[in-house]
């Protein structure tokens, strides 16, 4: 996949490194930070800690420049990522993890709304998957975490099945790598450059960048 710059339509050219096995958490995080949110981060975090996934946000890294392609290359390089929507969020606040929402389904991502009992979901992400945080959460959202395997299972078996679209087939092992953090994906990825003969590409030709996960 070609990930372009969002703040000037330029495509990245380098590789961006890959975070398997992490969920991008988009959340309030200035202060004041509702008491529910704040419960919510907790049990989303606890929730992915029994599947050995780590929880991070865009408070995680300090990258010293653009906030906005710092979490654009976070968003990217992880394979989940869940927003958190409660009516106290300030709506600036709400209208960016929206957009970072539509981001990371926009690279691929699996994506998951967890919302307050009051929230109301904007009608653009009705169809996204959203977890009322309720008695039944971790419940319902370790059920959902269980779902990622199978999905992984899913790309790869897509990837084997694309014998003539390279490209394509390194960014389903991508996503599946993601996800499962299995490092044989990554030599697939190697296999299918060498078995296209596109290993004397240039470096930073959409091949190699797509297969340098």
């Amino acid at each position: 996949m070609i990930i372009y710059n969002p703040t000037d339509g330029d495509a990245f050219t380098t590789t961006i490194k890959s975070a398997p096995r992490h969920c991008f958490l988009m959340t309030r995080l200035g202060k004041p930070v509702p008491r529910m949110v704040k419960e919510i981060g907790t049990a989303v975090k606890s929730c992915c800690r029994e599947i050995d996934y780590a929880v991070i946000d865009a408070a995680a890294r300090i990258g010293g420049r653009d906030i906005l392609i710092k979490i654009w290359k976070m968003l990217a390089s992880s394979p989940l990522a869940v927003g958190v929507v409660h009516e106290s969020i300030p709506a600036s606040t709400q209208a960016n993890i929206f957009y970072e929402l539509g981001v990371a389904q926009a690279l691929g991502k699996e994506t998951a709304i967890v919302k307050s009992p009051k929230a109301v979901i904007p009608s653009d992400f009705i169809r996204t998957e959203y977890i009322t945080f309720d008695t039944k959460f971790t419940a319902n959202f370790s059920r959902f975490l269980d779902g990622l395997k199978e999905q992984s299972e899913h790309y790869e078996i897509v990837a084997d099945q694309l014998d003539r679209n390279p490209v394509l087939a390194i960014d389903y092992l991508k996503r599946a790598y993601l996800i499962t953090g299995e490092a044989r994906l990554k030599k697939k990825a190697k296999s299918v450059i060498k078995d296209a003969g596109l290993q004397d590409r240039a470096a930073n030709s959409i091949e190699l960048l797509a297969a340098g996960f």
